[in-house]
């Protein structure tokens, strides 16, 4: 008898009688081998991960290793309406089932609606108190499906551009009408640190600059990168606003890309309808010395194909690594299909440069960036001598940002 059978012997003799030698085997290996359990567990997702971790103190500690492995930025895209049966936006739908298949938890939610359908879905001969509540409800679904401390900003829009979910090589489409979204997923990453703000003009007042430093936005020397978004900006005083925030954060050290939508949808848990009516400003500042970031301004004189992808290769010519990196896009909706006569040139031409990066963004009220460029040591090349322009009309922002190697 060879010396597993033995052992399955001796458990029989000795102790409770158990099915068959084979289950004593599985047992044994799975409770007390933490590489066997380990490699297992690579192939749990995220969620299932955390229910496994609650079987026994082996297999908690083997999921939590496992987890802080996990450090890669993912997505979830909806491209048009999922299931009309049941009810809601397909962000919604999307996101309840692909947060079961990610293999991160999400510590930071990013995502992107089209206004039109948050605001009027499927009640387009409703009251406008009624539409206004299917949006607020579109955000309190979204909210109830992610961790609750996971931090939240959900913006919307008049148009998005989104990749498909399912490969990063997937064709990005920009999508100026019809129900659409994406969200972007931000685990724990070592190294890096991402922080949400967010800003209300409530009395017309100056800004207290002093808030910035609250934020992360200013006196932090491992800034990178600011992502900052306008809404309810077609208010009086908007303007004034938007700059008191963006002039202090002008500076060559730091990326500054976004733009100007429609309204807030979400802002953490805390804050869900606060401040909507009011001019305001939400983002993300990244911050971290293995984030990697450039960006571009196409203006109008970008009016086709050729010009496109010439502006295009200056932001390849940054070298930022293309693993775990997003590509970024905020386009007036002065662009797009109408601007070019063609669709899809924008996003194509990323594509072409960046075939391995996902792209996300909108067509919004407005841009805000400016050409940053990065050398290969990851020095800010100085645009001009003064402080640049950041708020723009007719232009898309076009940034690529890449978040260190990750497994």
């Amino acid at each position: 008898m060879g010396d597993m059978d033995s052992y399955g012997e001796v458990l029989e003799n000795n102790g409770p009688k158990v099915p068959s030698s084979p289950e004593i085997v599985d047992h044994y290996v799975l409770s007390t081998l933490p590489e066997v359990v380990e490699r297992v567990m690579s192939f749990l997702p995220g969620k299932a991960l955390l229910r496994a971790a609650c079987v026994c103190r082996l297999w908690r500690d083997c999921a939590w290793r496992k987890l802080k492995e996990r450090q890669r930025m993912t997505w979830i895209s909806a491209v048009g309406a999922v299931d009309l049966d049941l009810g809601g936006h397909s962000l919604v739908q999307a996101v309840r089932e692909e947060l079961e298949k990610v293999y991160i938890i999400p510590e930071m939610f990013l995502y992107f609606t089209d206004f039109e359908s948050l605001n009027d879905h499927r009640a387009h001969s409703g009251p406008k108190k009624a539409k206004k509540k299917h949006g607020l409800e579109t955000a309190a679904s979204l909210e109830k499906l992610l961790p609750k401390d996971c931090k939240i900003v959900g913006l919307s829009t008049p148009g998005i551009v989104v990749t498909p979910g399912g490969s990063a090589s997937n064709r990005p489409v920009e999508l100026e009408d019809g129900e659409s979204g994406f969200a972007l997923l931000f685990p724990k990453i070592n190294g890096v640190k991402i922080q949400h703000f967010h800003f209300k003009d409530l009395k017309n007042t100056v800004f207290d600059e002093s808030k910035l430093i609250e934020a992360g936005l200013k006196n932090n020397p491992d800034l990178r990168v600011v992502l900052i978004f306008g809404y309810n900006t077609w208010k009086h005083g908007a303007t004034w606003f938007l700059n008191q925030v963006l002039n202090p954060l002008n500076e060559k050290s730091i990326i500054i890309a976004g733009g100007q939508v429609e309204c807030l949808a979400s802002f953490s848990s805390q804050a869900k309808t606060r401040g909507r009516d009011c001019v305001g400003v939400v983002g993300l500042a990244l911050s971290g010395s293995q984030i990697q970031g450039a960006t571009i301004l196409l203006d109008q004189d970008v009016c086709d194909e050729k010009t496109t992808d010439s502006a295009m290769q200056r932001l390849k010519a940054a070298n930022i690594p293309e693993q775990n990196s997003v590509g970024l896009m905020f386009a007036c909706v002065g662009r797009g299909e109408q601007y070019y006569k063609k669709k899809n040139v924008e996003a194509d031409s990323f594509r072409k440069h960046f075939p391995n990066v996902p792209l996300f963004g909108f067509f919004g009220n407005g841009e805000i960036g400016c050409d940053r460029v990065v050398s290969g040591s990851f020095t800010l090349r100085e645009c001009n001598a003064e402080k640049d322009n950041l708020l723009h009309e007719y232009t898309t922002v076009m940034t690529i940002i890449h978040f260190g190697h990750a497994k």
